[in-house]
């Protein structure tokens, strides 16, 4: 239920707060391209190793009320399943984990050694616009995959239309019109998903 640069933003005092939010609203409402925004957040913020780790472990404080179930259904139906995400590797990987979710697709941050910002690795595909696609394309080819399924709130799911089968809009959190009007289909809970694939 949190966007983790925004937590992150939140930690630096409402004026950078306020900037963070109003970036990561442009992507994700689709006005705005990832890679003109996305080293300008992670540079006002800064955020460290220990501040990613309290986003982690707030990410399992407020997850998804039916994740687990309907993730041990799709599972059982032989699903596969991957977080692709252009918030921090870090900061998912304990949500992850906590979801029985091998496979993580989001963008490692560096740290000096005691544990300040360092930047983050450009060469990660989610930090850029179609990233998301990359990523679809390369998870569609590793696993012969005949179904490729984008669940997601933002506009760079969207863009994954083509390159996955079908894009499942998720709107309990956040409900964006681009979203709404272009997901194949849309559904407010995760509960809804086996329903709808």
């Amino acid at each position: 239920s949190i966007e983790g640069i925004d937590e992150l933003g939140r930690l630096r005092g409402p004026a950078t707060f306020q900037v963070v939010e109003d970036m990561a609203n442009a992507a994700m409402n689709g006005g705005t391209p990832m890679e003109a925004i996305f080293a300008r957040r992670l540079d006002l913020i800064r955020p460290t190793a220990a501040e990613l780790a309290a986003i982690g472990a707030k990410y399992i404080a407020t997850v998804e009320p039916t994740a687990q179930d309907t993730l041990a259904q799709l599972r059982a139906a032989g699903w596969k399943i991957a977080i692709v995400s252009g918030g921090f590797t870090q900061a998912i990987r304990p949500l992850a984990d906590f979801l029985g979710i091998e496979r993580v697709e989001a963008v490692t941050l560096r740290f000096h050694p005691d544990g300040s910002y360092a930047g983050f690795d450009e060469s990660c595909p989610t930090c850029k616009s179609k990233g998301k696609n990359v990523v679809a394309r390369r998870l569609r080819a590793e696993h012969r995959a005949d179904h490729v399924v984008m669940v997601g709130d933002g506009a760079s799911d969207l863009e994954v239309k083509g390159d996955a089968d079908i894009v499942v809009g998720f709107g309990r959190y956040a409900q964006r019109p681009k979203v709404v009007a272009g997901a194949d289909k849309f559904i407010h809970s995760l509960a809804e998903l086996t329903g709808a694939i």
